[in-house]
């Protein structure tokens, strides 16, 4: 991610948008409102047999969807989700797991993203969709 990337993330909730993401190892490497592109270990992220948990895969497509949402709504607004919904295509076992969330649609009041999430030979592990509604901040 490069620095103005950096800069615009930081003004909307910073580097960690919750402890979740940290916890979960997420590391952003591209934001803007079109388009979030962020990466996950699987190591730590699994179900008890060593797959990557898909409960994972959405807490990444919901991390990045809800990135691209707030930096969407702009200044003075939030971003929270309303719906996510993820198809689990084949394991990840090592490694990182990379998500792409793309903008589908931006509304005043509700965003959505397309959110595919690859392994690192680029195969497809899950595709995901988020809608999030656009509300101002509390206070704002």
């Amino acid at each position: 991610m490069n620095q103005e990337q950096r800069e615009l993330l930081g003004r909307f909730g910073g580097e960690a948008l919750g402890d979740l993401a940290k916890t979960m190892g997420i590391e952003f490497l591209e934001a803007t409102p079109e388009r979030v592109v962020a990466r996950m270990p699987v190591k730590g992220n699994t179900q008890p047999y060593g797959l990557l948990h898909g409960g994972a895969s959405c807490v990444l497509a919901e991390t990045i969807g809800s990135t691209g949402a707030v930096l969407h709504a702009g200044e003075g607004r939030i971003a929270v989700g309303v719906e996510i919904n993820a198809s689990h295509h084949r394991s990840a076992t090592e490694g990182f797991v990379t998500g792409v969330a793309t903008r589908a649609h931006g509304g005043r009041t509700l965003a959505t993203y397309d959110i595919v999430i690859t392994d690192e030979q680029d195969r497809r592990v899950c595709t995901a969709r988020l809608t999030c509604m656009l509300r101002d901040a509390p206070g704002a």
